[in-house]
């Protein structure tokens, strides 16, 4: 094996690691800068291969792991939205609510008043799957004449 392929590998197998840190310890303070340290990377290495890999930056993939947590938490009831933004991580509510609309197409409130109605009676492991995020802003405009 060459030594570019062997690089390679070990770039890839660096990239999933990162990966299921951001899966697993989306909650916690997570930055570029911690994530490249924990893999021996460069900051600016990992995000672009982590781009090249996956579609998207190691932020962008993050904020997806904490949306998807907080429409399974507003979904379930319980908590303000406020209270939903800081359990998975976010320090910030207005990114919170930027964020999650840019992937879901509503803000968090309005998704809590839709989902309860959409998924009345599903299995939650049903729901979870119809109700996942669209990444990378593809989640379409709502409204008559916004498509």
């Amino acid at each position: 094996m060459t030594t570019s392929a062997t690089q390679h590998l070990s770039d890839l197998a660096r990239l999933r690691r990162v990966r299921d840190r951001i899966d697993r310890e989306y909650a916690l303070p997570l930055d570029v800068e911690a994530l490249a340290r924990g893999v021996n990377m460069s900051a600016g290495h990992l995000s672009r291969r982590f781009r090249q890999a996956y579609g998207e930056s190691p932020y962008s993939y993050l904020m997806t792991r904490r949306i998807e947590r907080a429409m399974a938490l507003l979904r379930r009831g319980g908590l303000s939205v406020t209270e939903v933004c800081f359990e998975v991580g976010c320090s910030s509510l207005g990114t919170f609510s930027t964020r999650f609309t840019e992937l879901v197409g509503m803000p968090p409130s309005v998704y809590r008043n839709e989902a309860e109605k959409s998924t009345e009676g599903m299995p939650s492991c049903v729901a979870k799957q119809v109700t996942r995020p669209v990444r990378n802003r593809e989640a379409q405009a709502r409204g008559p004449g916004l498509d």
